[in-house]
């Protein structure tokens, strides 16, 4: 295999070889491929890529994240549990882009604070299972690993590990990317443009009490017209990509060394985070992810401790950067009152400013007596709540919300104000992984957000 950066005149040798140490370390949540040749190639084939994003871009990102942990400014991160190929639509990345866009006005309006957003877009592909295998009746086949892996229908063929699967999913990303990019910087997000966001939704609470809000602020741009202010601000929106870094046969040959630093970037995504799964501090993910320059995360669920925060800093963080750490928690509704504030006390006390940003959906998870996998919405809201909460008792500054939703108006989770419950659930259930909040239920939280943000 040709190795991407030897052409590179700034980098280092022993930098290059760093970034394949990971090969040597305990490694999971990788698929079995069936061919290693046909792996090696697909990752070449990868290295020749352009890059889907930019080292100035993720600078840029870093930049806004110093200022959320700082608590000048908000982190919004939503969009697909796994993106699906199928799914890579112009409608769909529409709607996941508007419903976006309308939290985060009724988050910036609502709060008077800056909002950084963040998809989970164009590149959440690969997703960790709890198990290598599924089983139905006595058919036992490889777990479903996200589109960039394997299929998802239940035969033998679909389940195999495909290499190919990763050179599409660079393609379905840079078609992503580029449809995102022509959303947001070509006119689609112009602040007088909100209403427009809001047409194509059903009539609901969630929807008037935007209709509201979209109401002042054209007040408020048509007073700043007439005032004379012209910024680009009013006209198009910085919107970044981010997903989870786990498939390594795709992360590293996206990995570049930047020409102006000679340092590495992965150019997969501006934000890459590293899951609860495979945090392991001796583990070939975090010695991969110390290595890069982009803004990480991790997931950080309620067994956690604070001498675990600890060492993930010291690994992650050892220059105690402003902006290149993220702490996502995803602790659960009943639990993160009691596992949140001693690891935001423990902070408190080391030298280093971590951007705090909940993740409510992962620890609510329940599957109904029917089979769907579920969340309830309730529960959804209670976690927020909580991580508002344990951060003012604290004194430190909640930064941020990750979820899982959808512009489309499926019934996936149960709740919110159209009450879907048990029987709803099967009339629009369309995740192939877990389930997503919809539209209204999405607008429905960025409200209850605003207003904690507003008493923090």
């Amino acid at each position: 295999m040709v190795d991407p950066f030897e052409t590179i005149v700034h980098a280092d040798p022993a930098v290059v070889a760093g970034l394949d140490n990971w090969r040597t370390l305990p490694i999971k949540q990788q698929p079995q491929w069936p061919d290693t040749a046909a792996v090696a190639a697909a990752s070449a084939e990868l290295a020749s890529m352009p890059p889907l994003v930019f080292a100035g871009e993720v600078d840029m990102l870093r930049d806004r994240l110093a200022r959320a942990a700082r608590g000048e400014a908000f982190l919004l991160q939503g969009g697909d549990c796994a993106e699906t190929f199928a799914g890579a639509t112009a409608d769909q990345i529409r709607n996941r882009v508007k419903t976006i866009l309308q939290m985060a006005v009724v988050l910036t309006y609502g709060a008077s604070m800056p909002v950084i957003k963040m998809g989970r877009m164009a590149g959440q592909f690969a997703k960790p299972r709890s198990s290598d295998t599924e089983t139905r009746g006595d058919v036992t086949l490889p777990a479903y690993r996200g589109d960039i892996v394997n299929g998802y229908d239940f035969t033998p063929e679909s389940r195999q590990a495909d290499p190919s699967r990763l050179v599409k999913g660079y393609h379905t990303s840079a078609s992503t990317l580029n449809l995102i990019r022509a959303f947001t910087q070509g006119g689609f997000a112009d602040l007088r443009m909100v209403h427009s966001w809001n047409k194509g939704f059903a009539a609901n609470p969630a929807n008037q009490r935007y209709e509201g809000l979209a109401k002042e602020i054209d007040r408020a741009v048509k007073f700043m017209e007439a005032a004379g202010a012209d910024f680009d601000e009013l006209k198009r929106v910085e919107f970044y990509s981010s997903h989870e870094g786990l498939l390594m046969d795709y992360e590293r040959p996206m990995t570049r060394i930047d020409s102006r630093t000679g340092t590495p970037y992965t150019t997969s995504a501006h934000f890459l985070w590293i899951g609860e799964r495979t945090r392991d501090l001796d583990g070939a993910h975090v010695d991969f992810f110390k290595r890069i320059r982009n803004p990480i995360g991790v997931k950080l669920g309620p067994s956690t401790t604070p001498e675990t925060m600890e060492r993930l800093i010291d690994v992650l963080d050892p220059e105690r950067e402003p902006g290149r750490l993220t702490f996502i928690t995803r602790m659960g509704a009943g639990t993160i009152r009691d596992a949140l504030p001693p690891l935001l006390d423990a902070i408190t006390r080391v030298d280093a400013t971590p951007l705090w940003v909940c993740d409510p959906m992962h620890g609510n998870g329940l599957t109904t007596p029917n089979g769907y996998k579920t969340r309830r919405f309730d529960d959804v809201v209670d976690e927020v709540k909580g991580f508002f909460e344990s951060h003012r008792a604290v004194g430190t500054h909640p930064g941020g919300i990750h979820v899982e939703l959808t512009g489309d108006d499926v019934t996936e989770c149960l709740g919110g104000s159209e009450h879907i419950d048990e029987e709803t659930l099967a009339t629009r259930y369309e995740s192939l992984c877990d389930p997503r909040l919809n539209h209204m239920q999405s607008l429905e939280l960025a409200f209850l957000v605003a207003e904690e943000l507003g008493r923090s």
